[in-house]
């Protein structure tokens, strides 16, 4: 079983990492699948990948991260003969329904088609990415839960044991302190204690 790397991220690492993620999002894959090859790569999770993207390595790649973004629809509109998208026959079979006229119909064409679709197609990118980086900052919300209560629960056992020391120190001076009366009520059986107001033993000549 391979061990997480937990050191942290040079360089590189970051070139890396910002290489792939571009590279999913110019070919239309999700930032997860990103992060999980990246992690393979550098022995790290793909929570670690997600992290270090967010955090960090995406603030300096936004012009990088458009320009994927705008390379992808460009892509999507060079390839017509692409698998039939459901989205796209759902507009087709809207536009049938509709029967426009004969003057509408020369105003929609087949890029302005492709154009809608492709704008879809990267408003559900967009919102697939969304729930990615809310996932991946639940995910490191319980882990810094379960990490707050272990230092919880060690915390209450060293609060134990100090209170069970405390304990220990007091009947150990209590003992002390009748040893004291009883030694000096031998030496000087003149000589007594009593208890005043604030728990302190005073002599009293008798």
């Amino acid at each position: 079983m391979t061990i997480a790397r937990q050191d942290a991220w040079t360089h590189d690492e970051d070139l890396l990492l910002a290489e792939v993620v571009l590279r999913h999002i110019r070919e239309g894959s999700t930032q997860l699948k990103a992060f999980e090859e990246v992690g393979k790569q550098l022995s790290r999770t793909s929570a670690a990948c997600g992290f270090r993207w967010n955090s960090f390595v995406r603030k300096q790649y936004k012009s990088g991260i458009e320009l994927a973004k705008k390379q992808r629809k460009e892509q999507v509109v060079l390839e017509p003969n692409a698998e039939p998208n459901p989205v796209a026959e759902v507009e087709h079979h809207k536009i049938e329904q509709e029967a426009p006229r004969e003057e509408e119909q020369d105003s929609i064409t087949l890029q302005k088609v492709i154009l809608y679709l492709t704008k879809m197609d990267e408003f559900f990118q967009d919102d697939n990415e969304e729930k990615e980086r809310i996932s991946e900052h639940s995910l490191f919300l319980e882990q810094d839960n379960c990490r707050l209560q272990e230092e919880n629960t060690l915390l209450r056992e060293n609060l134990k044991a100090v209170e069970e020391d405390y304990r220990a120190l007091m009947q150990i001076m209590e003992r002390a302190r009748k040893l004291s009366v009883q030694e000096d009520e031998k030496t000087n059986p003149k000589v007594s204690f009593q208890m005043d107001k604030n728990g302190n033993l005073e002599r009293v000549n008798k």
